[in-house]
């Protein structure tokens, strides 16, 4: 039988798929200096940690980082449909998918543009292990502005995401390939990383979404930015 998480998942999958008209836009970006400031900000939490277990810094706590950037730069893709109006959130809360046995929760992280990458790192750390403890309140997965999906762990290319209402748009991620890339006029070997970001066509148009992911294009591609917010 269907667990009441599982219900619940149905029921709001469903109900965004029905209601709310999406449309998918998908860039592949060069994460290769992604990559190695994340190793760089891990050599030097290593080096600083005074456990055994130092903290470390994922490739998605600084997609958290750059998206909630972004946002700030791009604030028409932070919105809500409302029959009246379209609500612009003044907040950057962005609700982060984990995968727990019954299904996903969305945990949110608040006021993410005003968080460093450590910060959220030691944050999604703790959201994510008490929501497979399943010791998360209620009100931690409530009222998110914007939704992130990582299924790179997973060794997924790319894939689209469905929205989580009342939010306007979900951004997925797949993982970081080997993969060509030009470079000053020639061909290097690379990292590329696919990204699709699904939007509710009654509060995100296409060029808007298109602008956000080009200020996400170029936070990732030049990554020491991301650090500067």
């Amino acid at each position: 039988p269907l667990s009441p998480m599982r219900k619940t998942i149905a029921r709001r999958l469903t109900e965004s798929k029905q209601t709310v008209p999406h449309f998918y836009l998908t860039i592949d970006v060069d994460a290769g200096a992604l990559l190695e400031l994340r190793e760089s900000i891990n050599r030097d939490l290593a080096s600083e940690s005074k456990t055994d277990k130092p903290l470390k810094v994922s490739v998605n706590d600084l997609l958290i980082k750059a998206c909630a950037t972004a946002l700030r730069r791009v604030p028409e893709c932070n919105a809500t449909f409302t029959p009246e109006a379209l609500l612009i959130h003044q907040r950057v809360d962005i609700s982060v998918a984990v995968a727990i046995p019954d299904g996903l929760v969305t945990p949110v992280l608040r006021d993410a543009d005003k968080k460093s990458v450590v910060q959220i790192a030691q944050e999604v750390r703790e959201l994510a292990s008490r929501a497979r403890s399943k010791k998360l309140k209620l009100d931690e997965m409530q009222d998110g502005t914007f939704s992130i999906s990582n299924l790179g762990m997973f060794g997924i290319d790319a894939f689209s995401a469905v929205i989580n209402p009342p939010e306007g748009a979900i951004l997925a991620v797949g993982q970081a390939r080997d993969e060509a890339v030009v470079k000053d006029g020639v061909i290097v070997p690379g990292k590329k990383l696919s990204m699709t970001l699904s939007c509710d066509h009654r509060v995100i148009d296409g060029s808007v979404g298109a602008s956000f992911l080009a200020e996400l294009r170029a936070l990732i591609e030049r990554p020491m930015r991301i650090l500067t917010g």
